[in-house]
């Protein structure tokens, strides 16, 4: 596999070898000794599986005080896929990194716990599959808006011909990275 470090330490691109021929293809999209090598060794406890139409805007969501770290893919069709650092002190607070995941890259992302991360899909849908090193804990999740002017997204909105991206009630009511400081986890240097 081949990994791409990102402006972010710690946002990683993982390209998985792919072995195709007339038949389809075969790729490995995981596993624990090669991704501990990368310095992934919490263990995934939990994989969830989403479908979404074009248009929708999913995020940007991050669990405090039990934090999440995530490894995305696109199982079918394509996202514009974000993760931003949310973490008081970090020398990259506010950045985010900005990946094209899409059913041919078949690429990955790794969002590290005390990233906001999000996805908009680019295709008619899109299977959205990750595995998360914690558990999902509705009274953790925080909803950091992903329209924040703070933050400047591209999120391709405009080249998708549509005027406002579908959201949920929830992604509505979302917050200012300023509206949240006080919710914001510390970075922990290494």
């Amino acid at each position: 596999m081949n990994v791409i470090e990102t402006s972010i330490p710690g946002v990683l691109i993982i390209e998985p070898k792919i072995f195709g021929d007339a038949r389809g293809f075969f790729l490995e999209s995981f596993q624990s000794k090669r991704y501990a090598d990368l310095g992934l060794t919490r263990p995934f406890l939990q994989d969830n599986l989403s479908r979404s139409a074009r248009g929708t805007l999913r995020g940007l969501h991050f669990q405090q005080p039990d934090a999440q770290g995530k490894l995305v893919t696109v199982l079918r069709g394509a996202v514009r896929d974000v993760a931003v650092d949310v973490r008081i002190g970090s020398p990259t607070f506010g950045e985010h990194v900005v990946v094209d995941l899409d059913e041919d890259n078949r690429r990955q992302l790794f969002v590290p716990r005390g990233f906001a991360h999000g996805f908009l899909v680019r295709s008619d849908s899109a299977d959205f599959f990750y595995k998360c090193d914690a558990l999902y804990s509705p009274t953790d999740e925080k909803v950091l808006r992903f329209d924040d002017p703070a933050l400047g997204i591209d999120w391709g909105i405009a080249e998708l011909g549509i005027g406002q991206p579908i959201l949920s009630a929830r992604d509505q009511r979302g917050h200012t990275l300023t509206e949240l400081t006080e919710l914001l986890p510390r970075f922990e240097p290494a």
